[in-house]
């Protein structure tokens, strides 16, 4: 019986996806196996020693320690992909927004309650305050071509938007999903100068933190519109908030709200709406409980951000799963203790080296883990 705690209001797809027959599900603690979250803070959280997985219902992982988890040799997961389209909608929005006053608008309009007749008068003497340019044929920025990223260059094109996207770490499978209309920049000066709308869609990192500043957005080209529906930090506010006095950036919308933002007449903030559809939230979660299933009963691990990408079919009755620090000798090491080796699929990264082994009898957990570098050894039948 595996225990999965939820930190979060989970959506009943994901939870329905645990065999109840073998998951017990609780928002409290002890004996937890795998953790299962949406926006939970866990950096002053304390970790079960026997907690093996955590799957955060999204993409972003900022709210996990994942130095900690990585150290410990628990396995963090995300569902990158799972709300993509709902946050590529919002974005279609951002960039409409931007452009055509709409909101501003209707807020206007609805203070003309009260004057009867005379409104059909007063709304065309005064409609030109709001107006604003067509997306057709202007040309747009993404930085960052991961999931929500390749469907706003999509819709962008579809719309009429010349599309610029720059990712300096774009995956093959990413790239076959980009229309082939959209145009690519190696160097992400070239796309601020070039764009009239620039549309954010990079991780939080130590590299991206304020990567839009008063050095980028002297880089852009006058009068451009930004958006981030990605992460609040990913913008040095005060730099933005410049740029909208001086008219060096037209507008600035951004699904991360703050009190300077919100004070500000050429700022729209979204109270961070981009996953918030029922769709999203069901996609999340039942993606977000088929990676833990498959990790806890299997050892297989997909989309993790702090281990190796490591998966294979069972061939034995029994799978050692080893986690490890990165080492030329562990492959070799363990095969000198094992004995009936019927598959193996080892994989590492800069962190740690993983590795799974199906075979045809059990074996002594407790020397494995006295293997030099081991930090985790589990057994599976």
């Amino acid at each position: 019986m595996f225990t999965i705690q939820t930190l979060n209001k989970i959506s009943p797809e994901g939870l329905g996806r645990f065999p109840r027959a073998r998951y017990k599900i609780s928002d409290e603690g002890g004996g937890v196996d795998g953790i299962l979250l949406r926006s939970a803070n866990l950096h002053d959280f304390e970790l079960e020693d026997n907690t093996l997985a955590i799957a955060r219902a999204g993409a972003g992982t900022n709210n996990i320690p994942i130095d900690r988890c990585t150290e410990r040799g628990i396995v963090v997961f995300n569902t990158p992909g799972a709300n993509a389209n709902a946050v590529c909608e919002l974005v279609i929005f951002g960039l409409l927004a931007s452009s055509r006053q709409v909101i501003k608008a209707v807020e206007w309009a609805k203070g003309l309650i009260g004057q009867g007749d005379a409104i059909p008068k007063l709304i065309e003497k005064t409609k030109s305050q709001f107006v604003g340019p067509e997306l057709r044929g202007k040309t747009l920025g993404v930085v960052g071509l991961g999931a929500i990223g390749a469907r706003v260059t999509d819709a962008a094109i579809a719309l009429g938007m010349k599309v610029i996207g720059y990712d300096p770490f774009l995956s093959v499978e990413a790239a076959w999903r980009l229309d082939s209309h959209a145009m690519m920049s190696e160097l992400l000066d070239t796309l601020y100068s070039d764009c009239d709308y620039i549309s954010l869609h990079a991780p939080l990192t130590k590299e991206t933190k304020a990567m839009v500043n008063a050095e980028s957005i002297a880089q852009m080209k006058d009068g451009a519109r930004l958006l981030n529906f990605s992460r609040g930090d990913l913008i040095d506010d005060d730099a933005v908030l410049s740029a909208l006095d001086s008219g060096k950036l037209s507008y600035y919308v951004t699904d991360f709200a703050n009190e300077k933002l919100l004070k500000h007449d050429k700022c729209l903030c979204i109270p961070h709406l981009g996953a918030s559809t029922p769709e999203a939230e069901d996609n999340c979660a039942f993606m977000a409980a088929e990676q833990l299933i498959d990790y806890l009963e299997h050892g297989n691990i997909v989309n993790s951000v702090n281990f190796p990408r490591c998966k294979l079919i069972r061939n034995g009755p029994y799978r050692l799963c080893v986690t490890a620090l990165p080492s030329p000798e562990l492959i070799a090491t363990l095969s000198s203790q094992i004995h009936g080796i019927m598959a193996i699929k080892s994989q590492s990264n800069a962190a740690l080296c993983y590795t799974i082994m199906d075979l045809l009898q059990p074996v002594d957990i407790e020397e494995i883990k006295a293997i030099d570098g081991v930090i985790r050894v589990r057994l599976l039948t």
